[in-house]
């Protein structure tokens, strides 16, 4: 007998100028994991949010157990066994594992904090679901996929049973995904149940049980993941026939644009993480950069863009020293650059998405003259990118973080796109993307790079390095372990190279 936990009918949430869910039912059942996809924008985390009480709905009914119940708040949804671990998480980076979790639910012994009992209950659930995770380590210092699992850890400690994943995946690495996917199994196999949302077609149909697949705020249909396939839901989810392969000619590299010689690199407490890197790349080619997260190409794509100081080697844009150059002038030798953390270095939150368009160039003319903002100008510009790179928002007047996460990872594609370049460095530049959106940012480096633009793709996304890339760079423990043709390798034989196989 089917026993359904969780039930939401004609759910409706409109926000000024915009209809978020538009009469949205859906069922979710006990011991199940049932999907959400949908775009960018779709209207899945605004759902979430008004399960989870973060939101009031306009209009319809949400049912737990087949009762008929008004969530609140958060607190409200906890008590009625639904926890959420969001999208970007919500933890104390100084606190250790123990104290996020705890935090909120305390214990005291007269004026003392009490962690002694918490720590037992809490090892337990680790044991149990097979989390594996130090409870005294500072959150900071974690990766993120064990990030993720403390926040998941605190909805178990608070006895839930109904588990919101909020695009769970954007920000691990493949290996991390294949971790996350052993848990939501561990947990489904003890009772508990899970709404998945996501935008990723491969993961929908290796760990749901259920999809339903939403599109403009609409549920416009649902699937099995065995009766389903990745063309026919991406067709179901962007409304149109979607390119699951990328077309290009092959490169034709001209004269030098990026030259890396020797380069070291440390961090802050003066571990190296760039170990005596050198390459080049040319106008007319794509050169990807491969490797497990964490082996130095964060720091090596912030060196060469400023963001951090080098400690020996050098770097040359179109034939002129900038090592060390700061941002500005980078930007000035004629790059762009998207960063890995769209939160932390790609925006200003509180500014506006027609602000944020312009923040690398909005002294310079047209945006300015003589000194003074040209208000018209910065609007009409970011209407037109607003449009062209299908970021949904009601006004570029918005502020930038009323955006979801992929709408932000576009709105920087869409500024570091719309000027004039010939170095493009892109780490991470689909995170976070639906199907139609990455269609539309390969086509668009594989553009830049027809135009003769010099452009270097980081990612953790093998596919994409493989099928975006002319020449790929792996590196391992900092350095260059090897460097290959695209279509002289196996997907395989990359993978090898990332664990720093070379036999």
């Amino acid at each position: 007998m089917v026993n359904t936990v969780l039930e939401v009918q004609n759910i409706t949430k409109r926000f000024p100028g915009v209809i978020a869910n538009d009469s949205i039912s859906f069922k979710l059942n006990k011991g199940e994991i049932h999907a959400l996809l949908g775009e960018n924008g779709a209207g899945k985390s605004t759902l979430m949010n008004v399960i989870y009480g973060l939101y009031k709905p306009d209009e319809g009914q949400i049912f737990i157990n087949e009762e008929a119940v008004e969530v609140q708040n958060p607190h409200d949804a906890i008590a009625r066994g639904i926890g959420m671990v969001h999208q970007h998480f919500m933890l104390v980076p100084v606190f250790t594992v123990l104290e996020n979790i705890v935090l909120g639910s305390e214990t005291t012994n007269g004026p003392s904090l009490n962690l002694r009992s918490p720590r037992k209950d809490i090892q337990k659930i680790i044991d149990q679901f097979n989390l594996d995770i130090d409870l005294d380590t500072i959150t900071e210092d974690l990766p993120v996929g064990i990030q993720q699992r403390v926040e998941i850890i605190k909805a178990l400690y608070r006895q839930v049973d109904i588990l919101v994943l909020d695009e769970p995946t954007a920000v691990l690495t493949p290996q991390e995904v294949d971790d996350l996917f052993k848990i939501m199994r561990s947990l489904v196999d003890q009772g508990k149940s899970i709404i998945f949302i996501t935008h990723k077609l491969k993961e929908v149909i290796e760990i749901a049980d259920q999809i339903t697949v939403i599109r403009r705020g609409k549920v416009v249909g649902s699937a099995k993941p065995d009766e389903a396939d990745q063309q026919s839901l991406a067709t179901m989810m962007v409304g149109r026939d979607v390119d699951m392969h990328l077309h290009k000619k092959k490169a034709e590299p001209k004269e030098m644009i990026l030259e890396v010689n020797n380069l070291v690199v440390k961090d802050a407490n003066g571990n190296v993480e760039v170990d005596d890197v050198s390459f080049e790349i040319k106008a007319g080619e794509i050169v990807g950069i491969a490797g497990v997260q964490g082996n130095g190409q964060t720091e090596l794509v912030n060196a060469l863009v400023g963001m951090i100081p080098t400690e020996s080697g050098t770097v040359k844009i179109n034939g002129l020293p900038a090592t060390n150059a700061s941002p500005r002038k980078v930007t000035e030798m004629g790059s762009a650059h998207i960063p890995e953390d769209r939160l932390k270095d790609g925006r200003v939150l509180p500014f506006t998405i027609a602000d944020n368009m312009v923040l690398n160039t909005y002294y310079l003319e047209p945006f300015a003259k003589s000194g003074i903002r040209q208000q018209e100008e910065i609007k009409e510009f970011a209407v037109d990118l607003v449009e062209k790179f299908d970021v949904r928002t009601p006004s570029a007047e918005n502020t930038a973080s009323s955006l979801s996460g992929g709408n932000h990872q576009k709105e920087i594609d869409a500024r570091e796109f719309s000027r004039p370049i010939n170095l493009l460095i892109a780490a991470q530049p689909t995170r976070g993307l639906d199907v139609g959106s990455i269609e539309y940012i390969h086509h668009r480096i594989i553009e830049k790079r027809d135009e003769g633009c010099a452009v270097m793709v980081v990612s953790t996304e093998l596919d994409e390095i493989m099928e975006l890339s002319d020449r790929i760079i792996v590196m391992f423990n900092g350095k260059i372990i090897d460097t290959v043709n695209a279509d002289e390798i196996t997907k395989e034989q990359v993978g090898l190279l990332m664990a720093g196989v070379t036999a």
